[in-house]
């Protein structure tokens, strides 16, 4: 009965959860928002019926109502496949194929003891909402982190409100049980599995504006996407992380990081106050004078004090004339001293450096496009690196003038929409024509060549949709009619495109705090290079942004596995071994380089209560 081919593609799922949020407009499944358990969304059901297939759960009430809540709509296709490749709607129909063979043989599901700590647990939630099926279960047990082994836990919860919270971790202490926060996704780290209760606060999703003192108060079942989606709507933006992650999480555990920090600033910079349940269950703000310093940095690995169950959160301002555009160099430094200038003149809204990976990944619908793509970029028209801004037209007339090869929106829609034919033989036969003792990217920037530029590529919503399946294209196609798809500003205000950055393997990042000093980025740059080439592992730079007016940058690289393959793992976990005895020897020999690690909530409270949430 088992298909090799879908549970491999189940057993690939990397926990991003972009299932769980609708940023293409299709809306999402609809079971997950009524149940709150991920076993509910595409994701959960993608480890579910891995786990039947494999033999690690049984068929339970759960499995038989997740196999049964499915519709076989067919979102998480359009979804999945945008992100990482993958179609689920083939893990979905096995699963209600193993389903209805269960019944038709008339088998039982097996049905695991209430305990007295879940009795208790569903005097709290009710009973939908507290279990302790294998068939939930299961699907918090792990993730693609490379350094955490899989983790089963006794039971889940998926609270409503902060009382429902402060009443499930007083339970926790009384029964002396061990329990981790979920968020929404993936940890990079694997702090997010727990022996005794997992706690995913997915339903609180309460989000209210409070335009008086520019702020809005979010609830930690809210995402990136679906807090910037509602504050857009009332003429605002904030600086929010991956689309799919749950942004009191990100502020509370790593601090907020994105393009926008270039003006926005990081962790402490985005929160107003944040209130938490304390580890004796009782309730705490920020804003009071007892109230612990989450944002001191101090470098040994620590554990938040509580669970976040609110946060309220700076809003900025938006002007109607705001655009981005893209300035290309040949080397980082380069680039690095360019985002440095821009940033101590306060120049623009949002910056930050990226490299050829991120630039070929995000833009290409699949794996050997985004190669393709990238080799042209890097290779035929010399981009080593794309310095991105966002800023209003001032920000915009003031990179004009500094004589620069400005690649505008209007360019960057062409060269997006006309990627399938940016590695063709009409684009790489104008450049070689077109070529002359410039470096080659100059030429796009000439006014006189766009419509040779137009007419080798050919842009249109259907080229670009023709890179995916044939049965999504029209759909694909529908999609890119809409102007935000190929808008900077919506595109990094939103971020969809930056979660493909794992789509071929499940990415690892190192992040780090250094200043911005090109020979000093440049050379930590070479040591991730160089500790990647001599593990034999896919690696590449990440980003930079400049934070605090060009005094310091946030800079990420990162590592590449595929977590299904115990061999890359192996490597993966001595790569990380030898990462992290570098970055503390050029934090130990540069005081101002710092560990995003030791801005990172992970460790373990009292009584090994688990309060990382990711």
């Amino acid at each position: 009965m088992n298909n090799e081919k879908e549970i491999q593609t189940a057993s690939h799922c990397r926990h991003y959860a972009m299932c769980k949020i609708d940023y293409l407009g299709v809306g999402v499944c609809a079971s997950g928002p009524e149940r709150g358990f991920v076993t509910f969304f595409p994701q959960g059901r993608m480890d579910l019926y891995h786990a039947l297939a494999t033999g690690t759960v049984p068929m339970t009430p759960a499995a038989l109502e997740s196999a049964d809540t499915c519709s076989l709509c067919g979102i998480c296709d359009k979804q999945c496949y945008f992100i990482t490749g993958l179609r689920p709607v083939a893990v979905m129909k096995a699963l209600k194929e193993r389903a209805d063979k269960f019944r038709l043989n008339n088998e039982k599901p097996t049905i695991v003891p209430a305990d007295e700590f879940i009795q208790k647990l569903r005097t709290i939630t009710g009973d939908r909402f507290a279990t302790n099926d294998p068939a939930i279960l299961i699907t918090y047990s792990h993730d693609p982190c490379p350094v955490a082994k899989p983790q089963m836990p006794r039971y889940a919860v998926v609270p409503g409100c902060e009382q429902e919270v402060s009443a499930i971790v007083a339970l926790c202490n009384q029964y002396d049980m061990p329990y981790a926060v979920r968020g929404n996704g993936s940890s990079v780290m694997g702090f997010v599995m727990s022996e005794g209760l997992v706690i995913d606060l997915i339903r609180m999703k309460s989000i209210e504006i409070d335009r008086a003192n520019w702020c809005v108060s979010v609830g930690p079942g809210v995402s990136a996407f679906e807090l910037q989606e509602a504050v857009s709507r009332e003429g605002f933006r904030v600086n929010c992380a991956e689309p799919a992650a749950l942004v009191c999480a990100n502020i509370m555990c790593s601090g907020i990081f994105s393009l926008f920090s270039a003006a926005y600033g990081t962790n402490a910079d985005n929160c107003v106050t944040a209130r938490f349940v304390a580890t004796d269950g009782k309730f705490f703000s920020l804003h009071e004078r007892t109230a612990p310093n989450l944002y001191a940095y101090k470098k040994e690995d620590t554990g938040l004090p509580g669970i976040c169950v609110n946060a309220h959160i700076k809003l900025h301002p938006v002007t109607r004339d705001e655009e981005g555009v893209l300035v290309p160099f040949s080397s980082l430094a380069h680039a690095v001293a360019f985002a440095k200038e821009l940033s101590v003149r306060r120049i623009g809204l949002a910056v930050g450096i990226l490299g050829g990976e991120y630039i070929s990944t995000f833009l290409s619908p699949n794996v050997q496009l985004a190669q393709e793509v990238k080799s042209i970029f890097t290779d035929t028209l010399g981009i080593g690196y794309l310095v991105l801004v966002i800023g209003d037209r001032f920000s915009i007339a003031a990179i004009r003038l500094m004589k620069l090869t400005v690649i505008d929106n209007d360019l960057f829609r062409t060269l997006y929409l006309g990627l399938p034919e940016l590695a063709g033989s009409k684009w790489t036969d104008l450049i070689r024509d077109l070529a002359g003792p410039e470096e080659p990217f100059v030429f796009l920037a000439k006014d006189k060549l766009r419509p040779l530029i137009e007419a080798a590529l050919s842009p249109s919503p259907g080229l670009l949709s023709s890179s995916f399946p044939e049965d999504l294209r029209p759909f694909f196609a529908s999609l890119y009619e809409n102007p935000k798809m190929t808008d900077l500003v919506w595109l990094n205000m939103f971020r969809i495109l930056s979660s493909r950055m794992g789509r071929e393997k499940h990415v690892v990042a190192f992040i780090v705090y250094l200043p911005v000093d090109p020979e000093l980025i440049e050379e930590v740059n070479r040591a991730f290079k160089n500790i990647g080439d001599t593990h034999g592992i896919k690696h590449d730079y990440g980003f930079i942004t400049p934070l605090d007016m060009g005094k310091k940058a946030v800079f990420e690289y990162d590592y590449y596995l595929d977590h299904t393959d115990s061999a890359q793992i192996t490597v993966m976990q001595n790569a990380i071994m030898a990462t992290a005895g570098m970055i503390e020897q050029y934090s130990a020999a540069h005081p101002g380089m710092k560990w995003i690690r030791y801005t990172l909530y992970q460790g373990f409270a009292r009584k090994e209560h688990i309060f990382y949430i990711d």
